[in-house]
């Protein structure tokens, strides 16, 4: 498997370019993100830290998955390894979504299989950027392995959600992005699912020194889980946001990234999750999926963390929250907003 480098990155970057919206940033009020506790003998005045929130689910498609499903369709085209059959994957998520409109900028056939229960509103969207959409079997493995059979008889160039360097590298694209804007950036929040997001990610960030904080749902743990087996494992999927997180394993390039001892590793519940989400519609009128919420939740949460932040690494230790320090300049990505927001509108102010 190749492993992500910070030149996969630069090239993805290149390629992209003038294709894909740029990151827009919006600061959180000072103050509303509380920091980690002080020695109480420093006598200091207190700073508090600065937060930004990366809004990725304003990409075309409306997640991040835009930029690596074009990475991945413009390098194969720049290599003449783009077949007559085109592309195909099986998705019906975010990934989906993405291969199918890169396909259709780059004038490339488009084939997308789901499950015959997929619901209606994503065959539409599909069929929207030109997909010839095979809706087969009831469970997303029959579709897989009918995209799997449908690419080994036509030629067809088989894309991934997450597990592909192309992919991975599209997706760090966005730190590039972030560190431009925020050149003295510390610390990047984001959420982890697959891990393509992660994995490119964190080759951005660690190439500038910048802290990564990997944030999972608590029974949604794959690159956790596989931290602390020292290898790539298969767990049990059972979260709010696992329409989006919801991987069975992360990816190598994934875990390779995580080994770093600027990588954090937090796991969160569901019930903080649906609190950061409810609170970005709340105080911001902002509707994102809960995979995208779930970054958030990781500054949010109850305070129950690992106060060695500067430490190395300790992967069998997941810390529950991260609490920036005083003066730390942080960016969470909310990386998509592909939900229904009925049930945001209709509920309560969250305090």
């Amino acid at each position: 498997m190749h492993q992500l480098i910070y030149g996969d990155i630069k090239a993805a970057g290149d390629r992209i370019a003038g294709r894909i919206r740029p990151i827009t940033l919006a600061p959180l009020d000072p103050g509303a993100i509380r920091t980690a506790h002080r020695d109480p003998l420093d006598d200091r005045p207190e700073q508090p830290c600065e937060v930004w929130l990366a809004m990725e689910f304003m990409q075309h498609t409306g997640s991040f998955k835009a930029r690596g499903a074009q990475n991945f369709i413009q390098a194969h085209r720049d290599a003449n390894t783009l077949p007559d059959a085109g592309v195909t994957i099986a998705s019906g998520g975010n990934a989906g979504l993405a291969c199918a409109w890169a396909a259709q900028q780059q004038g490339v056939r488009a084939t997308v299989f789901l499950p015959e229960t997929a619901p209606a509103v994503k065959v539409a969207k599909l069929r929207g950027y030109g997909a010839d959409v095979r809706l087969i079997g009831s469970e997303y493995a029959e579709a897989l392995a009918a995209c799997e059979e449908f690419a080994s008889t036509t030629g067809a160039l088989s894309s991934h959600a997450y597990d592909h360097p192309l992919i991975a590298a599209g997706a760090g694209t966005l730190m590039e992005e972030i560190r431009h804007h925020i050149p003295d950036l510390d610390t990047v929040v984001v959420a982890v699912g697959g891990g393509g997001l992660f994995a490119g990610v964190a080759t951005a960030a660690q190439h500038h020194g910048i802290r990564i904080v990997a944030v999972e749902p608590e029974n949604c743990r794959a690159l956790n889980a596989a931290l602390q087996s020292g290898a790539v494992i298969d767990v049990t999927v059972d979260s709010i946001a696992a329409d989006s997180l919801g991987a069975r394993r992360t990816s190598q390039m994934a875990l390779h990234a995580a080994r770093h001892d600027r990588v954090h590793s937090v796991l969160v519940p569901d019930t903080e999750i649906i609190r950061a989400r409810q609170a970005l519609w709340d105080h911001r009128k902002v509707a994102v999926e809960y995979g995208a919420a779930t970054a958030l939740a990781a500054l949010t949460s109850p305070d129950q963390h690992t106060s060695d932040r500067d430490l190395p690494f300790r992967p069998a230790v997941a810390s529950r929250s991260y609490r920036p320090g005083g003066g730390e300049k942080v960016c969470v990505v909310l990386c998509g907003a592909n939900t229904d927001p009925s049930d945001l509108v209709n509920r309560p102010t969250a305090h």
